[in-house]
């Protein structure tokens, strides 16, 4: 009786366990962090000191991916942050079925910085009038995949300072970091709620603002030219609209010209446009390439 006894705990609790290991355990959150996931941006939030760091969660591994993590558990030891390894369904339902590459990392979200915040740039350089600088102003972009993806192109090509608009505007979520391959974790963005009065006051200031078209026949009284065109030699601000509607009438009518990009050929009605992040990079590039060749 006792080894039927025993048999059937045996059994009873293999049953078990292999309930237990198919329910991914339920890994209770801190209050107000969010779960990064991502190789970049869990190495570069590591790396910076710009959030709160509460634990790094790896897949349990072996093989190649073994050097890397081994790498995660040296960055998290050294910022002081616990190291947890767990099966992957677990990382899954952390980061609600994203591509985390075995790794998540509970932290506090980063938020925009307002304007007052930044550092003034000295225009007034003896040395340099007429420095070259350039910013990147956002309005209304919503699709996170999208800021991540400028984010990502300003930072490479040079752009000194991103500003959004905060109406209507993606906020800097675990998604964009992701997206922008770690770029934001090492980046700041600004945020103003009153873009025009933004944009005029670096009018003002004598900074260039320069819109952007895909459809030049769409713009009145603003002068539109190929970005291949485009020269500069002052302080430059580059506007980018939102997905849909591109940008606003009013701050169209801020802009002192409009750039567009010329297509290679004959477009088919209904594929007329480029994605917004595709688009910015090539201008980006274009207009970025002559500060290089101006700095040499």
């Amino acid at each position: 009786a006792s080894r039927e006894l025993w048999s059937w705990q045996e059994g009873d609790f293999s049953k078990a366990r292999k309930r237990l290991e198919r329910k991914p355990v339920s890994i209770e959150r801190t209050k107000g962090s969010e779960i990064l996931f991502g190789i970049a941006p869990c190495s570069l939030a590591l790396s910076q000191s710009r959030r709160d760091l509460f634990r790094l969660f790896l897949k349990q591994s072996s093989g190649s991916r073994r050097l890397v993590m081994s790498e995660f558990v040296l960055q998290a030891t050294a910022r002081g942050v616990p190291v947890h390894h767990v099966k992957r369904r677990e990382l899954d339902v952390l980061c609600r079925g994203q591509v985390h590459q075995g790794v998540c990392l509970e932290a506090t979200p980063l938020r925009f910085k307002s304007l007052e915040e930044a550092e003034k740039p000295d225009l007034g350089d003896e040395e340099n009038p007429n420095q070259q600088l350039i910013w990147l102003v956002l309005e209304q972009i919503q699709d996170p995949m999208n800021l991540g993806a400028l984010l990502r192109s300003a930072y490479f090509l040079g752009v000194d300072r991103v500003v959004t608009s905060q109406r209507n505007s993606c906020p800097l979520t675990p998604t964009v970091s992701k997206a922008s391959s770690g770029a934001m974790e090492v980046f700041d963005v600004y945020s103003t709620d009153d873009l025009r009065s933004f944009l005029k006051a670096k009018i003002a200031e004598g900074w260039e603002v320069v819109g952007t078209v895909s459809k030049p026949e769409d713009v009145e009284n603003v002068p539109v030219i190929s970005c291949l065109e485009f020269r500069w030699n002052k302080p430059v601000i580059i506007v980018i609209g939102s997905e849909g509607d591109g940008l606003s009438l009013e701050t169209q009518l801020l802009c002192h010209r409009m750039l567009a990009i010329p297509p290679g050929r004959a477009l088919h009605p209904g594929i007329e446009s480029l994605n917004v992040s595709v688009a910015t990079g090539i201008l980006l590039h274009s207009i970025c390439s002559q500060k290089l060749r101006h700095g040499d």
